[in-house]
């Protein structure tokens, strides 16, 4: 935080001696960020004495050129907000400027063409009779249009520009709080004889506590995805996990199953915003380039979580006997994350420029200055299309994603499943109690973390590879073609060693291959969406989080009966079939993922593809400009 307070006094100093070595000028002259340090009793006074703050520093077509602007729109960055038509000016949330201030008119000099701006007033005198009206017509559209605040040249609240330090403290921070969710849904997962003794129901039932918390994961981001456009990371977080932690008050003292199973499943929706979420503030403070190593512990984070449940609260369960204690142990955890991320600052880009938009109206009077989701006036309709309609759209006509998803769906629902099957197998070879069964996911764990330093490996070659060529979606599967046969040799094992004359550590070590394959896929394979779906990330990743999630949940309902009635062996080659044929899934999309994703699908989403549509359409312009300069020649001629 001091790196950012030393920056803002950095940039409040410069802006106090250039009013002062301007005092003579006019303040029209001044720039977009001396309004904002202006004091509040200095803009009410010249407003008390009639004068008026106007903005008239602001880029230009050329200025904007010199900043790499061009002609076409890019697709917009995985953290833009939710746009209710295709935006004139995607680069606002990323670009900084010197003048923190793009006029619409100065894009549409550049080419850009701006749809559905709802804010946009253009009118003009019914009847142009002369020079002057028309002048004055032109003068009073460039007053009218929107004026785009973005981030100014070194900006200490551009999250770029935070001290490194600082953004990989957030980003540790960030990503305990996905360990922290999912944590809370297995957490009951090392206890359930206790839901029994204390409910007097059977284990099937008691296994619900975990399947409609996961449930909730799948239900939750309809309602946090649209908040956080709205209101920012910080406050979704703040509220979403203040509920979570409240709920589970009632998780704990709820006299009958019904009301547990009810808030459990609360609980997966509020706890939700970690998972669907921290990727989102992770990406705010990272640019493209460099943001890889940082989601690496996003991806690591949600698949090691749920093995801290059995690993903790088999000790508290055994120890104790109670339920309501491994709840207590969830509410603490939950409760010291909420206060750490309520005090992380905003990180969502959007929200930040709106708010210092809406500031800036304020002081300076200047109703045109806004963000473009503001000037656009995105609806509930939007917001739902986006976060429901489109994923669910995507997942009846991508097969490509389909795929891409159901293999990460495998991998949760698998490690879900081995919340169940260890207590069979530890249970029926060794006699083992859910203290020392918790033991036995450590391997796992340990699995995880050397994936983690690998996945750093695999980003190094990524970079390595895009220097020298333009990057592909498919650059981005190396983490799944290593990780994936080791998902299935670890199920080929366990089956293996899953006999009584073999000491526990042969069963257990089959976790360190789960471990390993399972970060390095999904890892992977979520940034392959990513760059596959690059128009419409959002909602490519609510596809994959909501078919997740869904496995996730189901697993856990048939593994220990499979695991009873196929025996220890079978039960696990069962599923080492299964992984063992989704081997040949990130092999198959390297070698002929664009020819799929070109004729499977229903469009191709890709970067690549938004380019060459790009480039098409400016030579079909360049042709037509050039006809109707042939056509004008020749008709002069005449």
């Amino acid at each position: 935080m001091s790196t950012r307070n030393s920056g803002e006094s950095s940039l409040q100093s410069d802006s106090s001696s250039l009013r002062s070595s301007q005092s003579s000028t006019s303040n029209r002259s001044e720039k977009p960020q001396q309004l904002l340090d202006r004091p509040s009793s200095e803009i009410s006074r010249r407003q008390t004495m009639g004068a008026s703050i106007a903005l008239t520093r602001t880029e230009t077509a050329q200025t904007l050129q010199e900043l790499g602007v061009r002609k076409s729109a890019p697709v917009p960055d995985v953290v833009a907000p939710t746009y209710a038509a295709p935006p004139v000016f995607p680069e606002e949330y990323t670009m900084e400027t010197p003048s923190g201030v793009v006029p619409l008119t100065q894009l549409e000099t550049l080419g850009r063409q701006a749809t559905n701006l709802s804010r946009r007033t253009t009118e003009r005198p019914p009847v142009l009779e002369n020079l002057e009206e028309v002048e004055t017509a032109a003068e009073k559209e460039e007053d009218m249009s929107p004026h785009f605040v973005t981030f100014v040249t070194n900006d200490p609240e551009n999250p770029h520009n935070w001290a490194p330090m600082w953004r990989w403290i957030y980003t540790v921070l960030l990503s305990t709080l996905v360990i922290c969710a999912a944590y809370g849904s297995a957490c009951v997962a090392g206890g359930l004889g206790t839901i029994q003794k204390k409910y007097h129901v059977g284990q099937e039932v008691a296994i619900l506590s975990v399947s409609l918390m996961v449930i909730g994961f799948a239900l939750g981001p309809l309602i946090w995805s649209p908040f956080s456009d709205l209101y920012g990371r910080r406050a979704t977080y703040f509220v979403s996990m203040g509920l979570y932690v409240i709920f589970n008050i009632p998780c704990a003292l709820s006299p009958n199953i019904s009301g547990h199973m009810v808030c459990r499943f609360l609980c997966g929706v509020f706890a939700s915003s970690g998972l669907c979420m921290v990727g989102a503030s992770i990406s705010d403070m990272f640019p493209a380039a460099t943001r890889g190593k940082a989601i690496a512990f996003f991806a690591f984070a949600p698949y090691c979580g749920p093995v801290f449940g059995p690993l903790v609260n088999g000790f508290v369960s055994v120890c104790t006997g109670r339920m309501d204690y491994i709840i207590w142990f969830n509410m603490a955890f939950a409760g010291v994350m909420w206060i750490i991320v309520s005090a992380i600052p905003e990180t969502y880009a959007p929200v930040i420029l709106a708010r210092r938009a809406k500031r800036m109206r304020k002081e300076t009077g200047d109703q045109r200055l806004m963000t473009e989701a503001e000037a656009q006036g995105v609806s509930f309709k939007d917001m739902m299309r986006a976060c429901l309609l489109r994923p669910l759209y995507f997942a009846a006509t991508e097969p490509v994603l389909d795929l891409t998803c159901g293999y990460v769906c495998l991998i949760y629902s698998l490690l879900y499943g081995f919340f169940f099957a260890y207590p069979v197998i530890f249970d029926e070879l060794y006699g083992y109690k859910d203290n020392l069964i918790g033991l036995m996911f450590i391997p796992i764990l340990i699995g995880a973390c050397m994936a983690l330093g690998t996945t750093f490996w695999c980003e190094a070659m990524y970079l390595r590879t895009i220097a020298k060529r333009k990057p592909t979606p498919e650059d981005r599967l190396l983490g799944a073609m290593v990780g994936a046969p080791f998902a299935a040799i670890a199920l080929w094992m366990l089956g293996a060693t899953s006999y009584k004359h073999l000491i526990w550590v042969a069963p257990a070590s089959s976790g360190l291959a789960f471990g390993f394959g399972m970060v390095l896929i999904y890892y992977s394979l979520n940034n392959y969406i990513i760059d596959c779906y690059a128009m419409y990330a959002s909602s490519a990743l609510s596809t994959k989080v909501f078919l997740r999630s869904a496995g996730g949940a189901a697993f856990p309902l048939f593994t220990t009966q499979m695991y009873h009635n196929l025996g220890l062996q079978w039960a696990s080659w069962l599923l080492a079939f299964i992984a063992s044929g989704m081997i040949i899934i990130p092999f198959a999309f390297k070698r002929w993922g664009p020819f799929l994703r070109a004729h499977l699908g229903k469009g191709d989403y890709s970067m690549d593809a938004v380019n060459r549509a790009a480039e098409e359409k400016m030579e079909e312009k360049r042709a037509h400009e050039a006809d109707e300069e042939m056509a004008e020649e020749v008709a002069n001629d005449v």
